[in-house]
């Protein structure tokens, strides 16, 4: 009689031990991870530089802090958030001039700048994915399996990209997407028009980098102005110079020259009468084929 009291007794502590636990883990369940708890916002895959990671981490910090999108913004004379303006296409924005922001490749600027401590990706969203501090360049068609977190993903055409954001890994990407809405880590849309993607060289950069002008100055698949377009410059900005080599002759905005050269991150040419300096540009060897 007095084991059996005993075994009651055990059992009884037993089911009171487990009722305690089970409200227990109720009250306070797990900890999310860190990711989780903004978002997802963060570096999400490995592979990634060092610099690249911390571009990330740049652009997540104004995510966390609630920072509004903002047309135009990220653009003033340093990198960093500033008001923007009245985009005319977009009533949404009518209050872009009142909050301080980021436009999307106001946000990639200050992202970088952050990580590399200079202004290295200065411009529109063009201009950053057709930067000379192209490491590595990415088709639509090669998906996200290739990507790193800190790469750029661009959207529109080759004439006229009109969106830009940064890959995180698995599947997600950090953006300023539009006016009304704060920056937001999303999933990567590869559908629509997706273009590409491009990687970020941080480091030295190899070849003459020399500065275009005009607006919309077109790159030729071949040394010739019937060659197949491949992307126009929208305004001036500066390029890395493989080679040059004389070609067709062009007359174009009152000089005329036989003069073109190569530009490696476009794999495209375009005429010297675009770029600053002289009819046959210094420092630049001739094209061997």
């Amino acid at each position: 009689m007095l084991r059996r009291t005993g075994a009651i007794g055990a059992l009884i502590g037993l089911l009171a031990a487990l009722l305690l636990t089970t409200s227990a883990t109720a009250a306070d369940p797990p900890a999310r991870p860190a990711e989780a708890a903004d978002g997802g916002c963060g570096v999400l895959a490995p592979g990634a530089t060092a610099a690249a990671e911390r571009a990330v981490e740049a652009a997540c910090q104004q995510v966390a802090a609630g920072v509004w999108y903002s047309w135009g913004g990220g653009h003033g004379p340093q990198p960093g958030p500033t008001y923007g303006k009245v985009d005319p296409s977009d009533p949404a924005s009518e209050h872009d001039p009142e909050r301080l922001g980021f436009d999307c490749s106001g946000l990639v600027r200050h992202a970088y700048a952050q990580a590399t401590g200079a202004d290295i990706l200065d411009g529109d969203a063009s201009a950053q994915y057709y930067t000379h501090r192209t490491a590595e360049r990415f088709t639509a068609a090669d998906g996200l399996a290739p990507l790193r977190p800190g790469d750029l993903l661009a959207y529109g055409t080759s004439a006229d990209l009109h969106h830009i954001a940064i890959y995180l890994g698995a599947g997600r990407m950090v953006e300023a997407r539009q006016s009304g809405t704060k920056l937001m880590v999303s999933d990567a849309r590869l559908g629509g028009d997706y273009f590409g993607a491009v990687r970020v060289n941080t480091g030295t950069v190899a070849g003459p980098v020399l500065r275009t002008w005009g607006t919309g100055v077109w790159t030729k698949a071949q040394p010739s102005v019937r060659a197949a377009r491949v992307y126009a410059f929208p305004g001036p900005t500066t390029i890395r110079v493989a080679c040059q080599k004389h070609a067709e002759v062009v007359t174009a905005e009152g000089y005329t020259n036989d003069a073109w050269s190569y530009l490696p991150d476009y794999r495209a040419w375009v005429t010297n009468i675009y770029i600053q300096g002289p009819a046959w540009l210094d420092g630049v060897p001739a094209c061997t084929t």
